[in-house]
């Protein structure tokens, strides 16, 4: 395996070039069943060898412990790496399991403050809204971050889960700088109206669950292959009468894998990767591992080139795929375009 960096891309028009693929660290803390904690931070400093430099996290993922848990990596790599964060999904007062969405002024500047805090950092990177709350205006919610970045709390503003009219009216009120969207082999209802509003405005797309939550790498088959933790469970998509569908649908991977040489996991980046000369925008997807062999298979995939004829065998899969990303799409950029 080459220790070659990746390539670099920038974030939004006036912000940091960062590596061509990043780091989602959720699975570290949350979501995704039990984890090594000396192999993450090992998988982290790994990925910063091979030239990986936005690390992606939220205030959500295990209420607060990721963004503790990344803290130290952070604090040691500093002036090398970029942190993302986000807020917007708070505890529901009346049943702590529950989740509910919150955009409002005074808790974007509760959570700011929480995870500095907890990230032991003077300022913030990439802040992202996690979630849209479509009961408090987008141009109140911006409004606010612009203060922060205005207050030195953050530098650039990102969006997670908008539509397209909801990012023109976003950078209206302030440049955002990236747009958080699950886009991959699987998920592609984004290429309709947000791709090409962040390309006309200057935004640059990250890609997250690149991999399908792991399921285009053939790694599980099935909901039941998870343990009964895993967040994966929840998603229509990978349980019963949907799940076998779709393994079927890897078929076309594994061919182009094996002209390759590659995994199905690379041949999934690759394409993600490839989005940027399709679309004529920076993308840098965000690939979740908590494995070091794991960050240098994925980030081996971003020199990984398709042909016209292995894009077009992949092309179908999307439109073929059963069930939706998640149970309530109401979240989701689709939910609302």
């Amino acid at each position: 395996m080459t220790d070659s960096r990746i390539a670099t891309a920038r974030l939004g028009a006036t912000g940091p070039e960062v590596g061509v693929q990043g780091l989602g660290c959720m699975g570290m803390s949350f979501a995704y069943g039990p984890s090594d904690a000396d192999e993450s931070r090992a998988t982290l400093e790994r990925a910063l060898e091979l030239g990986v430099t936005l690390y992606d996290t939220a205030d959500a993922y295990g209420a607060g412990e990721n963004e503790r848990f990344l803290s130290p990596f952070f604090r040691a790599h500093r002036d090398e790496l970029v942190i993302a964060t986000k807020f917007a999904l708070a505890i529901h007062p009346d049943d702590p399991t529950r989740r509910i969405i919150r955009n409002d002024a005074p808790y974007i500047r509760q959570c700011v403050e929480a995870s500095l805090k907890r990230l032991d950092v003077d300022v913030i990177d990439l802040y992202y809204m996690h979630r849209r709350d479509v009961n408090v205006p987008l141009e109140e919610t911006v409004g606010v971050m612009a203060e922060l970045v205005g207050e030195g709390k953050i530098k650039q503003l990102g969006l997670s889960e908008v539509t397209g009219d909801e990012l023109r009216t976003a950078h209206a009120v302030h440049p955002i700088a990236a747009v958080q969207s699950e886009w991959s082999l699987f998920s592609r209802d984004i290429e309709a109206k947000v791709v090409p509003t962040a390309r006309e405005l200057g935004v640059t797309l990250v890609p997250y669950s690149p991999l399908g939550r792991g399921f285009l790498t053939g790694s599980f088959a099935k909901a039941e292959d998870l343990t009964a933790d895993d967040f994966r469970r929840q998603q229509p998509r990978y349980t019963g009468e949907n799940a076998a569908a779709n393994a079927a649908l890897l078929d076309p991977i594994r061919t182009v894998a094996e002209a390759h040489g590659a995994t199905l996991g690379q041949i999934a980046l690759a394409w993600v990767q490839q989005r940027a000369s399709v679309h004529g925008l920076p993308i840098v997807p965000i690939p979740g591992t908590r494995k070091p062999s794991r960050v240098e298979e994925n980030t081996a995939a971003t020199r990984i080139v398709l042909t016209e004829e292995e894009l077009a065998l992949l092309e179908p899969i999307a439109s073929k795929v059963a069930g939706d990303r998640y149970a309530d799409m109401r979240f989701a950029s689709a939910g609302r375009e």
